[in-house]
Protein backbone atom coordinates (compact mmCIF):
# COMPACT_ATOMS: atom_id res chain seq x y z
CA UNK A 1 0.00 0.00 0.00
CA UNK A 2 1.50 3.50 -0.92
CA UNK A 3 1.83 6.28 1.60
CA UNK A 4 -1.96 6.79 2.59
CA UNK A 5 -1.28 9.83 5.64
CA UNK A 6 -2.18 13.67 4.46
CA UNK A 7 0.59 15.45 2.59
CA UNK A 8 2.28 12.21 1.40
CA UNK A 9 2.89 13.64 -2.12
CA UNK A 10 5.21 16.37 -0.49
CA UNK A 11 7.58 14.51 1.10
CA UNK A 12 11.06 12.85 0.10
CA UNK A 13 10.81 9.39 1.91
CA UNK A 14 14.46 9.61 2.69
CA UNK A 15 14.64 12.78 4.35
CA UNK A 16 11.25 11.99 6.42
CA UNK A 17 11.51 10.87 9.86
CA UNK A 18 8.27 9.66 11.30
CA UNK A 19 8.16 10.68 15.16
CA UNK A 20 5.11 8.88 16.97
CA UNK A 21 4.03 11.17 19.86
CA UNK A 22 3.27 14.86 20.15
CA UNK A 23 3.35 14.63 23.71
CA UNK A 24 6.63 17.65 25.04
CA UNK A 25 9.68 15.87 23.62
CA UNK A 26 7.86 15.06 19.88
CA UNK A 27 7.73 18.69 18.58
CA UNK A 28 10.58 19.14 20.54
CA UNK A 29 12.57 16.48 18.53
CA UNK A 30 10.76 17.80 15.43
CA UNK A 31 12.46 20.95 15.28
CA UNK A 32 15.71 20.02 15.72
CA UNK A 33 15.74 17.35 12.99
CA UNK A 34 14.29 20.42 11.09
CA UNK A 35 16.98 22.88 11.08
CA UNK A 36 19.54 19.81 10.16
CA UNK A 37 17.56 19.31 6.72
CA UNK A 38 15.31 16.32 7.66
CA UNK A 39 11.23 16.57 6.86
CA UNK A 40 9.95 15.39 10.40
CA UNK A 41 5.93 14.93 10.73
CA UNK A 42 4.20 13.84 14.20
CA UNK A 43 1.99 10.99 14.86
CA UNK A 44 -0.52 11.69 17.94
CA UNK A 45 -2.86 9.76 18.97
CA UNK A 46 -5.08 11.53 20.62
CA UNK A 47 -7.64 14.31 19.16
CA UNK A 48 -5.77 18.00 18.94
CA UNK A 49 -7.71 19.24 21.53
CA UNK A 50 -6.73 16.66 24.39
CA UNK A 51 -3.20 16.71 23.66
CA UNK A 52 -2.29 18.99 26.14
CA UNK A 53 -4.69 18.04 28.23
CA UNK A 54 -2.40 15.84 30.28
CA UNK A 55 -0.97 16.36 33.47
CA UNK A 56 -0.69 19.73 35.82
CA UNK A 57 2.58 21.30 35.61
CA UNK A 58 6.21 20.68 35.19
CA UNK A 59 9.84 21.97 37.16
CA UNK A 60 11.72 22.45 33.88
CA UNK A 61 15.91 22.54 35.11
CA UNK A 62 18.76 23.84 33.70
CA UNK A 63 19.67 20.52 31.64
CA UNK A 64 16.18 21.13 30.18
CA UNK A 65 16.22 24.79 29.84
CA UNK A 66 19.57 24.94 28.20
CA UNK A 67 18.35 22.23 25.31
CA UNK A 68 14.51 24.81 24.98
CA UNK A 69 16.58 27.44 24.10
CA UNK A 70 18.38 26.00 21.02
CA UNK A 71 14.86 25.10 20.14
CA UNK A 72 13.50 28.81 20.33
CA UNK A 73 15.44 31.53 23.17
CA UNK A 74 11.94 33.48 22.79
CA UNK A 75 10.09 30.33 24.67
CA UNK A 76 12.73 30.66 27.50
CA UNK A 77 11.57 34.82 27.37
CA UNK A 78 8.31 33.88 27.48
CA UNK A 79 8.83 31.51 30.60
CA UNK A 80 11.16 34.27 32.20
CA UNK A 81 8.94 37.34 31.26
CA UNK A 82 8.34 39.72 34.16
CA UNK A 83 5.73 40.00 35.01
CA UNK A 84 5.45 36.22 35.25
CA UNK A 85 2.88 34.93 33.18
CA UNK A 86 3.64 31.66 31.46
CA UNK A 87 6.13 30.43 33.48
CA UNK A 88 8.06 31.40 37.25
CA UNK A 89 12.09 31.27 37.68
CA UNK A 90 12.60 29.32 41.45
CA UNK A 91 14.40 31.80 43.52
CA UNK A 92 14.37 29.95 47.02
CA UNK A 93 13.88 26.28 48.35
CA UNK A 94 11.31 25.48 51.48
CA UNK A 95 11.67 22.42 53.47
CA UNK A 96 8.90 21.89 56.47
CA UNK A 97 8.40 19.44 58.70
CA UNK A 98 4.39 18.94 59.22
CA UNK A 99 5.62 16.16 61.99
CA UNK A 100 7.54 18.56 64.04
CA UNK A 101 6.33 22.03 62.60
CA UNK A 102 9.94 22.97 62.43
CA UNK A 103 11.69 24.41 59.45
CA UNK A 104 14.05 21.98 58.35
CA UNK A 105 16.16 23.86 55.07
CA UNK A 106 15.66 27.72 53.73
CA UNK A 107 17.96 27.70 50.85
CA UNK A 108 18.39 30.15 47.97
CA UNK A 109 20.02 27.81 45.95
CA UNK A 110 18.11 28.17 42.60
CA UNK A 111 19.03 31.64 42.02
CA UNK A 112 22.98 31.19 42.99
CA UNK A 113 23.40 28.27 40.17
CA UNK A 114 22.45 30.53 37.14
CA UNK A 115 24.26 29.17 34.06
CA UNK A 116 27.05 31.06 32.56
CA UNK A 117 25.87 34.19 30.60
CA UNK A 118 26.47 33.89 26.56
CA UNK A 119 28.98 35.45 25.07
CA UNK A 120 26.12 37.79 22.99
CA UNK A 121 25.17 39.36 26.25
CA UNK A 122 21.99 37.67 26.74
CA UNK A 123 20.66 36.93 30.64
CA UNK A 124 21.52 33.80 32.88
CA UNK A 125 19.51 31.17 32.31
CA UNK A 126 17.41 30.60 35.21
CA UNK A 127 18.13 26.99 37.27
CA UNK A 128 14.52 26.45 37.67
CA UNK A 129 11.20 27.32 35.84
CA UNK A 130 8.22 25.93 37.17
CA UNK A 131 5.61 25.89 33.86
CA UNK A 132 1.73 25.08 33.74
CA UNK A 133 2.39 21.61 31.77
CA UNK A 134 -0.68 22.76 28.46
CA UNK A 135 1.01 26.25 28.20
CA UNK A 136 4.35 24.81 27.86
CA UNK A 137 3.27 22.31 25.50
CA UNK A 138 1.16 24.38 23.57
CA UNK A 139 4.35 26.49 23.15
CA UNK A 140 6.12 23.42 21.54
CA UNK A 141 3.45 22.64 19.21
CA UNK A 142 3.22 26.36 17.74
CA UNK A 143 7.00 26.35 17.36
CA UNK A 144 7.20 23.02 15.56
CA UNK A 145 4.40 24.43 13.11
CA UNK A 146 5.70 27.74 12.64
CA UNK A 147 8.60 26.05 11.07
CA UNK A 148 6.39 24.18 8.79
CA UNK A 149 6.17 20.55 10.44
CA UNK A 150 3.29 18.66 10.09
CA UNK A 151 1.45 17.00 13.43
CA UNK A 152 -0.99 14.37 12.28
CA UNK A 153 -3.99 13.94 15.23
CA UNK A 154 -5.99 10.59 15.57
CA UNK A 155 -2.85 8.46 14.28
CA UNK A 156 -2.51 5.80 16.80
CA UNK A 157 0.41 3.41 16.09
CA UNK A 158 -0.23 -0.07 15.67
CA UNK A 159 2.79 -1.83 13.82
CA UNK A 160 6.14 -0.88 12.44
CA UNK A 161 7.90 -2.63 8.98
CA UNK A 162 11.36 -1.96 8.33
CA UNK A 163 12.53 -2.46 4.65
CA UNK A 164 16.97 -2.87 4.52
CA UNK A 165 16.54 -3.12 0.81
CA UNK A 166 14.60 0.19 0.42
CA UNK A 167 16.41 1.60 3.66
CA UNK A 168 12.78 2.55 5.01
CA UNK A 169 10.31 2.01 7.51
CA UNK A 170 6.92 2.03 7.27
CA UNK A 171 4.37 2.86 10.33
CA UNK A 172 1.12 1.91 10.29
CA UNK A 173 -2.15 3.18 12.14
CA UNK A 174 -4.80 1.90 13.68
CA UNK A 175 -7.09 3.27 10.72
CA UNK A 176 -5.54 1.51 8.04
CA UNK A 177 -3.08 4.58 6.83
CA UNK A 178 0.52 4.12 6.85
CA UNK A 179 3.34 6.29 6.11
CA UNK A 180 6.99 5.87 5.50
CA UNK A 181 10.09 7.85 6.42
CA UNK A 182 14.26 6.91 6.95
CA UNK A 183 13.54 6.08 10.35
CA UNK A 184 11.10 6.35 13.31
CA UNK A 185 11.63 8.15 16.88
CA UNK A 186 9.39 6.57 19.41
CA UNK A 187 8.31 9.71 21.44
CA UNK A 188 4.99 8.11 22.91
CA UNK A 189 5.87 8.33 26.33
CA UNK A 190 4.71 5.39 29.13
CA UNK A 191 2.16 3.72 27.33
CA UNK A 192 4.77 3.55 24.07
CA UNK A 193 3.24 1.67 20.92
CA UNK A 194 6.75 1.64 19.44
CA UNK A 195 7.90 0.27 22.77
CA UNK A 196 5.74 -2.75 22.73
CA UNK A 197 6.14 -2.72 18.78
CA UNK A 198 9.89 -3.27 19.53
CA UNK A 199 10.18 -5.26 22.65
CA UNK A 200 6.27 -6.39 23.25
CA UNK A 201 4.21 -5.31 26.11
CA UNK A 202 5.54 -5.34 29.88
CA UNK A 203 4.27 -5.74 33.16
CA UNK A 204 3.80 -2.13 34.96
CA UNK A 205 4.67 -2.85 38.96
CA UNK A 206 2.61 -0.19 41.21
CA UNK A 207 4.98 1.54 43.05
CA UNK A 208 2.52 1.71 46.46
CA UNK A 209 2.69 5.50 45.58
CA UNK A 210 0.02 7.49 44.53
CA UNK A 211 0.33 11.25 43.89
CA UNK A 212 -3.11 14.09 43.24
CA UNK A 213 -1.67 16.97 41.75
CA UNK A 214 -3.85 20.41 41.40
CA UNK A 215 -3.39 23.66 41.05
CA UNK A 216 -4.00 27.02 43.04
CA UNK A 217 -4.41 30.28 43.71
CA UNK A 218 -0.45 31.75 45.00
CA UNK A 219 -1.18 31.89 49.13
CA UNK A 220 -0.69 34.92 50.60
CA UNK A 221 1.88 33.07 52.53
CA UNK A 222 3.92 32.74 49.20
CA UNK A 223 2.85 35.55 47.12
CA UNK A 224 4.87 37.61 45.23
CA UNK A 225 5.91 40.77 46.19
CA UNK A 226 6.39 40.12 49.36
CA UNK A 227 7.78 36.53 48.78
CA UNK A 228 10.39 34.88 46.73
CA UNK A 229 9.40 32.33 44.53
CA UNK A 230 9.43 29.04 46.57
CA UNK A 231 10.20 25.51 45.60
CA UNK A 232 8.79 24.06 48.51
CA UNK A 233 8.56 20.35 50.31
CA UNK A 234 6.54 19.77 52.99
CA UNK A 235 7.19 16.59 54.99
CA UNK A 236 4.23 14.45 56.92
CA UNK A 237 3.37 11.50 58.53
CA UNK A 238 3.07 8.89 55.36
CA UNK A 239 2.49 11.90 52.88
CA UNK A 240 4.92 14.30 50.82
CA UNK A 241 3.35 17.29 49.53
CA UNK A 242 5.59 19.78 46.79
CA UNK A 243 4.55 23.07 45.59
CA UNK A 244 6.10 25.88 43.32
CA UNK A 245 4.32 28.64 41.10
CA UNK A 246 3.63 28.44 37.54
CA UNK A 247 3.11 32.35 37.42
CA UNK A 248 2.47 35.35 40.05
CA UNK A 249 -0.89 33.82 41.06
CA UNK A 250 -1.03 30.41 40.43
CA UNK A 251 0.64 27.51 42.54
CA UNK A 252 1.18 23.62 41.34
CA UNK A 253 1.03 21.42 44.00
CA UNK A 254 1.34 17.04 44.63
CA UNK A 255 0.63 15.11 47.44
CA UNK A 256 2.04 11.54 47.63
CA UNK A 257 0.92 8.99 49.68
CA UNK A 258 0.99 5.61 50.28
CA UNK A 259 -2.40 3.21 49.61
CA UNK A 260 -3.76 1.28 47.16
CA UNK A 261 -3.45 1.14 43.65
CA UNK A 262 -4.48 3.99 41.64
CA UNK A 263 -4.66 4.06 37.90
CA UNK A 264 -1.82 5.89 35.79
CA UNK A 265 -3.92 7.75 33.33
CA UNK A 266 -2.95 11.67 34.30
CA UNK A 267 -6.54 13.17 33.88
CA UNK A 268 -8.43 15.27 35.18
CA UNK A 269 -11.07 14.27 38.09
CA UNK A 270 -14.61 14.49 37.42
CA UNK A 271 -16.12 17.98 39.90
CA UNK A 272 -17.58 15.60 42.22
CA UNK A 273 -14.38 13.31 42.55
CA UNK A 274 -12.07 16.51 42.91
CA UNK A 275 -15.02 17.47 45.60
CA UNK A 276 -14.85 14.74 47.70
CA UNK A 277 -10.90 15.18 47.53
CA UNK A 278 -10.82 18.98 48.68
CA UNK A 279 -13.78 17.73 51.43
CA UNK A 280 -11.98 14.71 53.05
CA UNK A 281 -8.51 15.69 52.07
CA UNK A 282 -6.36 15.60 54.90
CA UNK A 283 -4.21 17.71 54.23
CA UNK A 284 -6.82 20.50 54.91
CA UNK A 285 -5.97 21.14 58.61
CA UNK A 286 -2.29 21.04 57.66
CA UNK A 287 -0.44 24.65 58.39
CA UNK A 288 -0.57 27.39 56.16
CA UNK A 289 -0.09 26.88 53.20
CA UNK A 290 -0.59 23.40 52.44
CA UNK A 291 -3.79 23.82 53.98
CA UNK A 292 -4.60 26.56 51.50
CA UNK A 293 -4.33 24.36 48.41
CA UNK A 294 -7.71 22.36 48.99
CA UNK A 295 -9.46 24.85 49.11
CA UNK A 296 -10.88 26.04 45.48
CA UNK A 297 -7.95 23.88 43.54
CA UNK A 298 -8.31 24.24 39.55
CA UNK A 299 -7.51 20.63 37.18
CA UNK A 300 -6.95 18.24 39.84
CA UNK A 301 -5.60 14.79 38.96
CA UNK A 302 -4.83 11.86 40.65
CA UNK A 303 -2.57 8.66 39.31
CA UNK A 304 -0.73 6.03 40.54
CA UNK A 305 2.99 5.87 40.10
CA UNK A 306 4.42 2.51 38.24
CA UNK A 307 7.52 1.15 37.48
CA UNK A 308 8.49 -0.56 34.29
CA UNK A 309 11.68 -2.67 33.37
CA UNK A 310 14.60 -0.98 33.13
CA UNK A 311 15.47 -1.99 28.45
CA UNK A 312 19.47 -3.32 27.84
CA UNK A 313 18.73 -1.35 23.92
CA UNK A 314 16.71 1.55 23.07
CA UNK A 315 16.18 0.04 19.53
CA UNK A 316 16.02 -2.02 16.77
CA UNK A 317 16.94 -1.35 13.04
CA UNK A 318 16.06 1.86 11.94
CA UNK A 319 13.41 2.31 15.39
CA UNK A 320 14.79 4.27 18.36
CA UNK A 321 13.01 5.41 21.74
CA UNK A 322 13.75 8.54 23.90
CA UNK A 323 12.18 9.84 26.83
CA UNK A 324 9.50 8.65 28.87
CA UNK A 325 9.36 5.44 26.27
CA UNK A 326 12.54 4.62 26.65
CA UNK A 327 13.18 5.10 30.25
CA UNK A 328 9.76 6.25 32.43
CA UNK A 329 10.36 7.61 35.80
CA UNK A 330 8.96 8.55 39.25
CA UNK A 331 8.41 12.00 38.74
CA UNK A 332 10.68 12.91 42.58
CA UNK A 333 13.43 14.40 40.84
CA UNK A 334 11.72 16.08 38.44
CA UNK A 335 13.69 14.88 35.79
CA UNK A 336 11.00 13.61 33.11
CA UNK A 337 10.96 16.24 30.69
CA UNK A 338 14.33 17.31 31.53
CA UNK A 339 15.99 14.09 30.48
CA UNK A 340 13.67 13.56 27.15
CA UNK A 341 15.28 17.17 26.28
CA UNK A 342 18.79 15.34 27.00
CA UNK A 343 18.27 12.64 25.10
CA UNK A 344 16.94 14.91 21.99
CA UNK A 345 19.77 17.18 22.02
CA UNK A 346 22.65 13.84 22.00
CA UNK A 347 20.60 12.21 19.58
CA UNK A 348 20.51 15.34 17.13
CA UNK A 349 23.98 15.85 18.15
CA UNK A 350 24.83 12.37 17.10
CA UNK A 351 23.01 12.41 13.78
CA UNK A 352 24.54 15.11 12.70
CA UNK A 353 27.82 13.95 13.73
CA UNK A 354 28.02 10.83 12.05
CA UNK A 355 25.36 12.28 8.81
CA UNK A 356 26.43 16.08 7.75
CA UNK A 357 23.98 16.80 4.88
CA UNK A 358 20.57 14.31 5.05
CA UNK A 359 20.37 15.77 1.60
CA UNK A 360 23.26 13.55 0.12
CA UNK A 361 23.65 10.62 2.68
CA UNK A 362 21.03 8.15 2.77
CA UNK A 363 21.08 6.56 6.07
CA UNK A 364 21.78 2.56 5.86
CA UNK A 365 20.52 0.52 8.72
CA UNK A 366 23.67 -0.34 9.64
CA UNK A 367 24.63 3.02 10.09
CA UNK A 368 21.91 4.01 11.77
CA UNK A 369 22.44 1.22 14.18
CA UNK A 370 25.79 2.43 14.82
CA UNK A 371 24.40 5.95 15.87
CA UNK A 372 21.65 4.51 17.69
CA UNK A 373 24.03 1.94 19.82
CA UNK A 374 26.22 5.48 20.93
CA UNK A 375 23.13 7.10 21.76
CA UNK A 376 21.57 4.64 23.98
CA UNK A 377 25.02 3.35 25.49
CA UNK A 378 25.02 7.19 26.30
CA UNK A 379 22.42 7.34 27.52
CA UNK A 380 20.99 4.33 29.28
CA UNK A 381 24.02 4.85 31.77
CA UNK A 382 22.88 8.66 33.38
CA UNK A 383 19.31 7.79 33.14
CA UNK A 384 19.42 4.69 34.61
CA UNK A 385 20.51 6.13 37.66
CA UNK A 386 18.21 9.11 37.65
CA UNK A 387 15.46 6.70 37.88
CA UNK A 388 16.72 4.88 40.70
CA UNK A 389 17.48 8.11 42.17
CA UNK A 390 13.84 9.23 41.94
CA UNK A 391 12.46 5.74 42.79
CA UNK A 392 14.56 6.35 45.92
CA UNK A 393 13.26 9.75 47.09
CA UNK A 394 9.77 8.44 47.01
CA UNK A 395 10.58 5.91 49.24
CA UNK A 396 12.27 8.10 51.95
CA UNK A 397 9.68 11.09 51.66
CA UNK A 398 6.86 9.19 52.35
CA UNK A 399 7.33 7.32 55.56
CA UNK A 400 5.19 6.70 58.58
CA UNK A 401 4.92 7.13 62.92
CA UNK A 402 6.47 9.33 64.16
CA UNK A 403 9.78 8.42 64.89
CA UNK A 404 10.69 7.20 61.47
CA UNK A 405 9.25 10.23 60.37
CA UNK A 406 11.57 12.81 62.94
CA UNK A 407 14.58 10.73 61.82
CA UNK A 408 13.83 11.54 58.09
CA UNK A 409 13.56 15.28 58.99
CA UNK A 410 16.98 14.93 60.67
CA UNK A 411 18.52 13.37 57.52
CA UNK A 412 17.52 15.99 55.31
CA UNK A 413 18.79 18.64 57.82
CA UNK A 414 22.14 16.89 57.72
CA UNK A 415 22.34 15.62 54.19
CA UNK A 416 20.23 17.79 51.78
CA UNK A 417 22.05 21.08 52.02
CA UNK A 418 25.62 19.19 50.77
CA UNK A 419 24.09 16.90 48.46
CA UNK A 420 21.09 19.06 46.51
CA UNK A 421 24.45 21.16 45.87
CA UNK A 422 26.47 18.74 44.38
CA UNK A 423 23.26 17.52 42.20
CA UNK A 424 22.80 21.21 41.17
CA UNK A 425 26.77 21.43 39.77
CA UNK A 426 26.18 17.94 38.06
CA UNK A 427 23.19 19.50 36.65
CA UNK A 428 24.44 22.74 35.01
CA UNK A 429 27.42 20.12 33.28
CA UNK A 430 24.55 18.41 30.93
CA UNK A 431 23.85 18.24 28.59
CA UNK A 432 26.48 20.27 27.23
Amino acid sequence: MADSTPQAASFNPALRVVIAGCGIAGPALACFLKKQGYEPVVYEKTKAHSVTSGGSSLMLQINGIKVINLISPEIVKKLTASPAVSGKPMAQVLYLSQVSGEEIIRSDAPSQYLDTPSADGAPPLPFQIGVRRTTFHQMLIEEAQSQGISIHFEKELTAIKQDDSSMLITAIFTDDTQTSGSFLVGCDGVHSATRAALFGKEPATYTGLTQTAGLSLTPPSLAPPNNPATFLNVFGNSSHVVSYPISDTQTSWAVTVREAESRETWRAMGKEQQDAFCRDAPYKDWKDPVNEFVKEPEHVIKYGLYDRPELAKWHQGRVVLLGDAAHPTSPHLGQGANQAFEDIYHLDRLLQAHIPSPNTTTASTTLLDKIFTEFETLRIARTSVLVKAARAQGEMRVVSGEKACLARDQTLKSAVPLLAGKAMEELKKHPF
